[in-house]
C-alpha cells in the first residue's frame, strides 16, 4: 500500500516517530548541503519556524522546533525583489528593537592606480647594460631606432661595449637581423628582431661622478658650438681631438657630450664622424629623432659638405672629378689604410670626390677644396693621394720621396670640414654653417699669403 507524504508541517498533533530521528539528526546519507534531510517538500516547517523567528526577530536557535541541539546556521535568505510600484528611492531604513544589523555592503573597488611613468633614457641603457652578462639577447628595433647602421645600434644600446669588439660580432656573424648575418653598415627598420649573442663585460666600478669635471666638460663642448637650436648644434671639432673612444682614446667628443646629458636622459647623439686630425663642422643631434632625420639627410646625399686641405704640388687639371673604389688594406683593423680597389674587390665601395684648386704657391703647395659626394672611410685623403698630391702632414698617405716641409708649417694634418649645408630635422630649410681655419692651418694660410675669404670655385662643382 502506497502511503501520500505528509503536508508541509507535517500532521497536528504528532509527535516525531521514534528512532527516525535521534537527538534532532536526520538519518545518516540524506543530507542537503545545509544539513538538512532530503525527504519531504522543499518547504520545511523548520523553514517557516525559522522565517518566522526572523520576522520577529528572535534567535532562531532558540526556537528549534526540533528541540535538542541547536541547528547549524541556516542558509541566507534571498534578497526580497523590488516592488514594481516604487515611484523613488526610500530614505535610510530604521532598525526595529532587537533586530540583527543590516549586513555590511562590499566597498566599491579602488580605482585602478596611475601607470608608472616608463624608465628615461638613461635607466633604460644601465639596465641594459646590467645584464649583459647573461645569455643571448634578443632586441626590438624601436621606431626612433630607424635608419641606425647595426654597428651604431649596438654602440647606442650597449655603451660599455668597445667599438672593436661590435666589429667583430657582426663580422664573425654572431649577430643575426630577423634571422640573417648583417653587415656593419646595413641599416635597421622599426620592428625588426636584433639577436645579440652573450656578451662578457668588466662591471664598472661605482664612482661618484665629479661635478666639477662635468662642468668643465660641459664648458668645453660649449665653446665649440657655432650652431645651436632645440634639435641639433654644429660643433668645430678641433685637431686631435677624436670623435668616439678607441683602444688607448679617454678624452673625445662621445664622451664630452655626456655631460650635456638633459634631465631626462636624452644625450646629445653623433650623426656622423670626423677623423681624429680633421678639424671643422661636426653635427651633433640632440634627440633620438632628430639623429635619424639628420643620418637620413646624408644617406639620400642632400647634405653638402666642402672640406679645405693643403696639398704637396699643383694638379695640371684645376678642377676635377675623381671616382674609384676604395677598400681596407686590413679589413681587421678599423683605422686601416685605404686603398684604391678594382670594382668587385671583396669590401670595395665606390668613392666619388670633385675638387677645385682655390690657390698655389711657388707651384710647390696648394689650397684645394673638395666637394665628396660619398662618404667612404679616409676619402679625401686617398683620393688626394691616389692624383698624386697627398695632403700635406697626412701620415698615413703622404709618401712623395725628396719632399721637404716648408720653414715654418708644422707637421700636422691640413685638412677642415670648411662648411657644410644640411636640411634642418624639423623644418627642413637648409642649415649652412662654416668653420675657422684651426692654428696650424691659420699659420700655414699667413705664411703662403693665402686670403681665406677667397672665392671657392669647388660651389660650381657639380652635385654628384
Amino acid at each position: 500500500m502506497t502511503t501520500r507524504p505528509p503536508k508541509s508541517g507535517g500532521p497536528k498533533g504528532r509527535k516525531p516517530q521514534a528512532g527516525k530521528f535521534q537527538a534532532g539528526r536526520p538519518p545518516a546519507g540524506k543530507f542537503q548541503a545545509d544539513g538538512r534531510a532530503r525527504t519531504g517538500p522543499r518547504t520545511s516547517a523548520r523553514d517557516a519556524a525559522e522565517r518566522a523567528a526572523r520576522n520577529r526577530g528572535d534567535d532562531a536557535g532558540a526556537r528549534d522546533p526540533w528541540g535538542g541541539q541547536v541547528a547549524a546556521a541556516p542558509a541566507p535568505a534571498r534578497p526580497p525583489k523590488p516592488r514594481r510600484d516604487a515611484a523613488a528611492p526610500r530614505g535610510p531604513a530604521v532598525a526595529k528593537p532587537g533586530s540583527r544589523p543590516p549586513a555590511k555592503r562590499a566597498a566599491a573597488p579602488a580605482p585602478a592606480p596611475a601607470p608608472a611613468p616608463g624608465p628615461t633614457r638613461r635607466e633604460q641603457r644601465a639596465a641594459a647594460s646590467a645584464t649583459l652578462a647573461s645569455g643571448v639577447q634578443t632586441l626590438t628595433v624601436e621606431p626612433d631606432e630607424a635608419g641606425m647602421r647595426i654597428d651604431r645600434f649596438l654602440t647606442a644600446r650597449f655603451p660599455l661595449l668597445p667599438f672593436t669588439r661590435v666589429q667583430t660580432i657582426v663580422r664573425k656573424g654572431e649577430l643575426r637581423v630577423d634571422g640573417k648575418r648583417a653587415k656593419p653598415n646595413d641599416r635597421l627598420e622599426p620592428g625588426m628582431s636584433v639577436r645579440v649573442p652573450p656578451l662578457r663585460l668588466d662591471q664598472p666600478t661605482e664612482r661618484p661622478r665629479s661635478a666639477a669635471r662635468e662642468q668643465d666638460d660641459a664648458e668645453f663642448i660649449r665653446s665649440l658650438i657655432l650652431y645651436e637650436d632645440a634639435d641639433m648644434m654644429i660643433l668645430n671639432k678641433p685637431f686631435g681631438l677624436a670623435v668616439q673612444g678607441g683602444s688607448g682614446t679617454v678624452r673625445h667628443v662621445d664622451g664630452l657630450l655626456a655631460a650635456l646629458t638633459g634631465p631626462d636622459g636624452q644625450k646629445p647623439r653623433l650623426v656622423h664622424r670626423l677623423d681624429k686630425d680633421t678639424a671643422g663642422c661636426l653635427i651633433v643631434a640632440k634627440t633620438r629623432l632628430a639623429a635619424a632625420t639628420l643620418a637620413k639627410s646624408f644617406r639620400s646625399r642632400a647634405a653638402r659638405k666642402i672640406y679645405w686641405a693643403l696639398t704637396a704640388g699643383v694638379p695640371r687639371v684645376r678642377q676635377g672629378r675623381v671616382s674609384t673604389y676604395l677598400a681596407k688594406e686590413e679589413p681587421t683593423d678599423a683605422d686601416a689604410r685605404m686603398r684604391v680597389a678594382k670594382h668587385g674587390d671583396e669590401g670595395a665601395s665606390h668613392a666619388l670626390t670633385y675638387y677645385a684648386m682655390v690657390d698655389q704657391a711657388a707651384q710647390k703647395l696648394s689650397w684645394l677644396s673638395f666637394k665628396p659626394v660619398t662618404g667612404r672611410t679616409h676619402q679625401l685623403r686617398a683620393h688626394a693621394a691616389h692624383i698624386g698630391h697627398p695632403i700635406v702632414g697626412d701620415p698615413k698617405y703622404f709618401s712623395v720621396e725628396n719632399w721637404e716641409l716648408p720653414g715654418g708649417i708644422q707637421n700636422r694634418l691640413h685638412l677642415l670640414a670648411r662648411r657644410i649645408v644640411i636640411p634642418h630635422p624639423r623644418t627642413g630649410k637648409p642649415v649652412d654653417v662654416s668653420a675657422p681655419l684651426p692654428p696650424h692651418m691659420a699659420q700655414s694660410w699667413n705664411l703662403l699669403g693665402f686670403d681665406a675669404a677667397r672665392y671657392d670655385p669647388i660651389v660650381e662643382a657639380p652635385e654628384a
